[in-house]
């Protein structure tokens, strides 16, 4: 643990253990989230799915990479993971919701989406009209719980960020990195369901990561470089 690096942060009025708190959770729902899309990309077909499915993996890529960014910081400031990945999930600091399962009898499809914690009446109500839009065959509405999950994370970011402005410069330059990724992230899904016009262009390789990338101690690069 780099001790003179955590001194400064302490010696800066920042709360460390409110400050490792943030973290481990938004570390949790960037690992939920790259699970949860995992499965999703896996169930992106036909005409709708086929055309998320390259914003999904950017995001999925991401998403992991987020978490990998993080793990670091939140042991150089004395903290560290929770040892059991039930407890990880549970303090994740966003929602999470799953995809409508397959029965394995019949081959019929039931809905299965919720929040594991977190989540507010906003999404909640985003939760209860995506199980009616499974049940009714419309994806539109899950995709609007990803734009919810998207703007959680932006939330996150901002409020760590307006923490340590100013005070812990290298946990704000990361967080500053990911938000802009996670806004990005937003501007896609938001422009699928075609709420508005965005900037949105395709990453030139998958989960590229321009903002975080430099954080990240093992390459991702998939593309050789």
């Amino acid at each position: 643990m780099p001790k003179v690096a955590m001194q400064m942060v302490e010696q800066s009025g920042i709360d460390v253990k409110e400050l490792v708190d943030k973290l481990v959770r938004a570390a949790a729902a960037e690992f939920t989230t790259y699970y949860y899309y995992t499965i999703l990309r896996a169930n992106a077909i036909g005409f709708e799915g086929e055309g998320l499915k390259e914003i999904i993996e950017d995001a999925r890529l991401e998403d992991r990479n987020h978490f990998e960014a993080l793990v670091p910081r939140i042991y150089e400031l004395g903290g560290e993971l929770p040892r059991d990945i039930r407890d990880f999930s549970n303090v994740a600091a966003c929602p999470d919701a799953y995809l409508p399962e397959r029965g394995r009898s019949n081959g019929s499809t039931s809905a299965r989406v919720g929040f594991t914690s977190g989540g507010t009446e906003e999404a909640k109500e985003a939760v209860s009209e995506v199980k009616q839009g499974i049940e009714q065959g419309d994806l539109r509405p899950m995709l609007q719980v990803l734009v919810e999950a998207e703007r959680c994370a932006i939330r996150v970011y901002t409020d760590i960020c307006n923490m340590t402005f100013g005070k812990d410069h290298r946990t704000y330059e990361l967080s500053l990195a990911i938000l802009n990724e996670e806004i990005e992230h937003e501007a896609w899904f938001s422009e699928f369901l075609g709420e508005g016009p965005s900037g949105h262009f395709r990453r030139g390789a998958p989960g590229e990561s321009p903002y975080t990338s430099r954080f990240l101690v093992v390459p991702h690069s998939h593309n050789g470089k």
